[in-house]
């Protein structure tokens, strides 16, 4: 079971538990009221630790507790309320300053207005803001009594997600591998290299938040291991791709393409075995497939390579790789058997890798200029929301105008690629969800549509992020029952119900064209930083002192996250930006360059970390010393934002003359200097491509859109 799944079952029990406790011993009416404000309480319980869980879990209840007193003072003043749900949003809007974790928080705002709004006349705002407030306290504290109670299994359910993450990205560069070299397929390989690049980096992200902040014991060092070991598997693994080129694409290349493919596909065979340990399910030992040697036995002589081919120099550095993507992926179940405790970081190195939390207000200065997305989404929001609450007033189904707001809530994102899709989703979703509506019309029992309403939370929490169809069906099945269980009489409004979903996702993807927050505004500020932070990765992985310092080897992964980070931060511009309009897209060619070449410079920069880690002593000679040197100032130099390039031309030249008399004869693990040269040579090349790509792309960039 994933960790999200068992964080939906853990948010409807305690919602369940809330509206049985309250229900018995109040009323009905009561029971709803307090378990409305343990819902949207729980927008903000995610499979995280207590300390980081409760200050969301209490500004989502507070911020909820705020639009409940506003929305209900201002009910008799219909013209005013809408007015007043402008304001709301925005404001919610304006916390996704503080990221991605506020995401939950805003959206306990406009779920609080959408409740509050569905109560029937007769209660006070105090009294309701009262119980709003008592349900949030409630499922605060339960949140944090089952965070503490499952903080062991999330930790292993969310590595175990990072390991499923890491043995699809294992299977798409096999893919990549033997797909033909056409532009099309090489395009498409990268697409989704790029996406399942970025949903490990996610996944790695949250095992990180989790993992790193566990207490001592044997389990969760254990388990910090395997995350490190899968974090420098990925960095193989991106490595993986450099050279493939130099074998051609006669038979004998598409032959050794497909043995490394395979041996790929087996080793992310092996992690899948490994994630269903972590889940509890056991299986046998991995397959072993061919022994390395054997591997490179049957690449050699199936079919024999001529002697004179200088492919042969090669394919011992191609299964070198494969060697250590093998030995990573049997260090974790060698850790997974207890056979093995690997050395880990000290616990304060590993808090810097944690995502930061807390809320300063410092946060906000950035993002008040329309120039900021946050700024120009929270005013396109309440715009939005605002204009829905008028039109729900005003069609001759107005019974339930918050619907219209909540389906214009959940489709309008903060771009326009996120919004088609939501809103393809939540139609599809609220159609489903109708269907299964009206088999539960014909059931006449109270507790199982109750049943049936705890179902549907849990479900629309669990899928919110994994998959929102399944938040869609479960959401229109939990608003329709809830309007049912407020107004029984009234039946179930689904003609209605259908009606405001089609009509608020047209509206959203309307007003996606109101302030819109094209790629093309932000990513020129975006180019420096990515050249900046490989910039800085390449001093860290080139310097003296080398990996094996611990100082060194702590700053060196944290330089590589921030180079992760920023080459994730232009695949998704460049995903984006291909759902905007045709005008103002950002210019493919040398935006796709630079994310290619780029990939390409952290590539070589983990095999040249990782010789130095693994080929012993001779990296520690002067030759050695002083090459590292001397590329790394050539690496600054190229990299700098504010390079003319004149390094470029010469660098490019050089590489082309001399690319066939780079690879040495002897193999890297008779003597490493002579590849330790050529993988400099290789490194300044790309780093030479990058930059030009950076500076292609930015000119484009300066250059007015069309439309």
């Amino acid at each position: 079971m994933p960790a999200h799944v068992l964080n939906g079952l853990s948010v409807a029990l305690g919602v369940g538990l809330i509206q049985v406790l309250f229900g018995s011993q109040a009323s009905l009416h009561v029971a709803q009221l307090v378990s409305s404000g343990a819902v949207f309480a729980s927008l903000a319980d995610t499979p995280t630790t207590p300390t980081r869980s409760w200050p969301r879990v209490l500004m989502a209840g507070l911020l909820g507790a705020l639009s409940t007193w506003v929305v209900a003072s201002l009910d008799p003043h219909p013209r005013a309320l809408g007015l007043a749900i402008m304001a709301l949003v925005f404001i919610s809007m304006m916390t996704l300053a503080w990221g991605p974790r506020a995401g939950p928080v805003s959206f306990a705002v406009i779920l609080s207005i959408v409740f509050t709004m569905g109560v029937p006349d007769g209660t006070s705002p105090w009294a309701l803001t009262g119980w709003h407030l008592l349900g949030s306290a409630c499922y605060l504290a339960w949140s944090q009594l089952t965070l503490r109670g499952l903080q062991a299994r999330y930790r292993s359910l969310t590595l175990a997600t990072a390991l499923q993450a890491t043995a699809q990205l294992l299977r798409s560069r096999a893919q990549a591998m033997v797909q033909g070299r056409e532009v099309d397929a090489a395009t498409q390989a990268l697409n989704t290299w790029v996406r399942d690049e970025a949903q490990l980096a996610e996944r790695l992200q949250a095992a990180r938040d989790l993992l790193f902040a566990a207490p001592p014991s044997e389990r969760a060092q254990r388990e910090t291991a395997i995350l490190l070991r899968v974090v420098d598997l990925r960095d193989i693994l991106l490595a993986s791709r450099l050279d493939l080129d130099l074998l051609g694409d006669d038979a004998l290349a598409d032959r050794i393409r497909s043995s490394l493919a395979q041996r790929l596909r087996t080793l992310a065979d092996a992690l899948d075995l490994a994630q269903d340990r972590l889940r509890g399910v056991q299986h046998p030992s991995p397959p072993a497939g061919p022994s390395l040697s054997e591997l490179l036995g049957e690449l050699q002589t199936s079919p024999r390579l001529a002697p004179d081919d200088l492919r042969a120099r090669l394919l011992p550095a191609l299964v070198n790789r494969v060697r250590h993507l093998s030995d990573d992926v049997s260090a974790i179940h060698r850790l997974l058997d207890r056979s093995q405790t690997d050395p880990t970081l000290s616990a304060a190195e590993l808090q810097l890798f944690v995502a930061p939390e807390g809320w300063p207000l410092s946060a906000l200065r950035p993002h008040l200029s329309l120039a900021s997305p946050v700024l120009r989404h929270a005013l396109r929001a309440g715009l939005a929301l605002g204009a829905a609450y008028y039109i729900g007033l005003a069609l001759p189904w107005a019974s339930h105008p918050q619907w219209m707001v909540l389906s214009v809530a959940v489709v309008l994102r903060g771009n326009l690629e996120q919004t088609l899709s939501r809103r393809n989703l939540r139609v599809m979703g609220t159609l489903l969800g109708c269907v299964i509506v009206v088999g539960l019309a014909q059931v006449s029992s109270p507790l199982l549509l109750m049943l049936v309403f705890l179902l549907a939370v849990g479900l629309a929490h669990s899928f919110a992020i994994e998959r929102y169809l399944v938040t869609a069906v479960a959401a229109t099945v939990m608003a329709l029952l809830q309007a049912h269980m407020a107004h029984p009489n009234t039946g179930f409004p689904i003609a209605e119900r259908v009606a405001d979903t089609l009509l608020g996702a047209l509206m959203a993807w309307a007003f996606c064209f109101v302030l819109p927050s094209w790629e093309r505004r932000s990513l020129p500020r975006s180019l420096p930083r990515l050249l900046g932070a490989l910039r800085h990765y390449a001093a860290e992985s080139l310097q003296a002192s080398g990996p094996t310092d611990p100082a060194s080897a702590v700053r060196q992964r944290l330089a590589r996250r921030q180079a992760y980070d920023a080459l994730g931060v232009l695949a998704a511009a460049l995903q984006r930006s291909s759902f905007e309009p045709r005008g103002v897209q950002l210019p493919l060619g040398p935006l796709t360059a630079l994310l290619d070449h780029g990939q390409r410079l952290m590539a070589h920069l983990s095999m040249l970390r990782l010789m130095r880690l693994r080929e012993g002593p001779e990296m520690a000679q002067a030759e050695a010393l002083n090459a590292l040197a001397q590329a790394n100032q050539t690496l600054q130099a190229l990299l700098d934002p504010q390079s003319t390039g004149a390094l470029e031309a010469g660098i490019e030249a050089n590489a082309l003359a001399h690319k066939q008399q780079l690879l040495p004869s002897e193999p890297p693990t008779d003597n490493a200097l002579p590849w330790l040269h050529r993988r400099l040579q290789v490194t300044q090349l790309d780093a030479a491509r990058t930059a030009a790509s950076a500076r292609a792309a930015l000119q484009a960039l300066r250059e007015p859109a069309r439309g």
